[in-house]
């Protein structure tokens, strides 16, 4: 994927503190990519990636209404969102949740807070050069 593609990817962010956000938010759009959308809570984050149909999606698990888990099945479930990527980021750095999240449940990347910036950049590229390597007209 080349760097004029990396820097048009559509995020949006689902999660509960709205200071997480604005910082992701201040991360991705230095580097270029475009916050399309985020909710704080995963009802509002469903609705929004289904009307944002974003590149990649980042997640945190805990949320007040229903979890990052349960948005996460949604999407699979959904033929429309399934193929979109989805990087958990989350304070849950048990080497049992990143098993889980890696392995079991199969996201795409998982970021335990508090991250750096370079921390976020480096795992939304590695997760869309491997999106990218995976489709047919891949550059």
């Amino acid at each position: 994927m080349s760097e004029e593609a990396l820097r048009k990817i559509r995020i949006v962010c689902i999660e509960d503190d709205q200071d997480m956000i604005d910082l992701i938010r201040l991360i991705v759009t230095r580097r270029g990519y475009e916050l399309v959308g985020w909710a704080t809570g995963g009802r509002e984050g469903i609705e929004v990636i289904r009307r944002e149909k974003p590149d990649l999606v980042l997640l945190d698990l805990m949320m007040p209404d229903i979890d990052g888990w349960e948005v996460y099945q949604q999407m699979k479930a959904d033929p429309a969102l399934r193929h979109i990527p989805v990087i958990v980021v989350t304070a849950r750095a048990h080497n049992v949740d990143r098993v889980l999240g890696l392995h079991i449940a199969r996201v795409d990347d998982y970021l335990t807070k508090p991250f750096g910036p370079s921390d976020l950049i480096a795992s939304i590229e590695r997760v869309m050069r491997r999106v990218s390597a995976r489709k047919p007209d891949a550059e």
